[in-house]
């Protein structure tokens, strides 16, 4: 793909309820910058090819400051990696108080998952090529890895938060409610994380019924009889 055709990556997701320090603020923005330049170095080039004083380059940042973010290369991709994987979660913390944790993970997929709204169209290309170098190389595949599992980890808080809302924090309190919600949000994620790999690893287009966004809702059909949510008291 040359880079004039290479898709601008997505938007950081919305800012935490706790707004950062205008330091934390600017690290961010240099990840990210840095990230950007990994994610077109490596969709143009391949990731065999790129070093990290290339990406370093293409980010207008020195390699020692390179270094000071990200201990190489694919560790660079990482916040592109998170902000995808983050984007639903996001989008289930944002749903309406007392819609049914079903209907919620659905309208989720369908917000971030479907070309135009989440992300843009044209940045599902660029969305397939960065999942499926990290089916192949085992490096990337550990950061892409550990961006599936922070958001596991995080759409198990906000689930948690969901509960506590609804005036029901003993289920989000207690051993047994605790364990069902983190079982709860790596069946959500699965669900998820494995439409998005097929897909990426086919030729289909992002939409339509083999998108991504068809394949999550056909996992989550599947598990329409899962007890989403820890019984009540």
């Amino acid at each position: 793909m040359s880079s004039s055709t290479t898709p601008t990556p997505p938007p950081l997701p919305p800012a935490a309820a706790s707004a950062p320090s205008l330091t934390e603020r600017r690290k961010a923005e240099t990840r990210m910058e840095i990230a950007r330049a990994a994610a077109g170095l490596f969709v143009r080039q391949g990731l065999r090819a790129t070093r990290a004083e290339d990406i370093a380059q293409a980010a207008g940042v020195a390699p020692r400051t390179f270094y000071r973010y990200f201990a190489g290369k694919e560790e660079a991709i990482g916040p592109l990696y998170a902000t995808g994987a983050q984007r639903w979660v996001e989008a289930v913390r944002a749903a309406p108080a007392g819609v049914p944790l079903p209907r919620v993970l659905e309208d989720a997929v369908r917000h971030t998952l479907t070309p135009g709204r989440g992300v843009s169209a044209a940045s599902w290309d660029w969305v397939r090529t960065l999942i499926r170098l990290a089916q192949t190389d085992p490096a990337l595949h550990r950061v892409w890895a550990e961006a599936c599992r922070e958001a596991e980890r995080s759409l198990a808080q906000a689930l948690a938060e969901r509960l506590t809302a609804a005036h029901r924090s003993d289920d989000a309190d207690n051993v047994a409610g605790h364990s069902r919600l983190c079982f709860t949000a790596a069946v959500a994620s699965a669900a998820v994380r494995t439409a998005t790999e097929c897909w990426a690893a086919g030729d289909a287009p992002a939409e339509g019924p083999r998108g991504p966004a068809a394949l999550a809702l056909a996992n989550l059909a599947a598990l329409r009889d899962f007890p989403w949510e820890p019984p009540g008291p």
